[in-house]
Formats: C-alpha cells, structure tokens, sequence
C-alpha cells in the first residue's frame, strides 16, 4: 500500500505544472512593471517640459 501510494505521488506532475505556470506569471510582471516604470519617467519628464512651455 504504501509502496503504491509513493509511486502515484513521484509520478504526479501537476504540482510541477501549477509552479511552472506561476513563475511564467511572475516574469511576465515584473516585465511590465519594469517597462510602466521606464516609460513612467519618460512621461512625466515630457509633462514636465510641455508644463514649463505653458507657462
């Protein structure tokens, strides 16, 4: 019985694919929250060079 039991747990790899999956995530934020802060900085330099020409 436990012998069985062993097998079936070493041979589940949905555990694996639900990580994989979560990591893929992961990577992909942090891209995006990377490329919002570059162009965040690019942004708000570009108001303010528009702001100081308003005035």
């Amino acid at each position: 019985m436990m012998r069985r039991f062993v097998k079936r747990f070493v041979g589940d790899e949905s555990g694996a694919t639900a990580i994989e999956y979560g990591l893929i995530a992961a990577g992909i934020a942090v891209a995006i929250i990377a490329a919002v802060g570059l162009l965040g900085d690019s942004l708000n330099a570009m108001f303010a060079d528009v702001d100081t020409a308003l005035q």
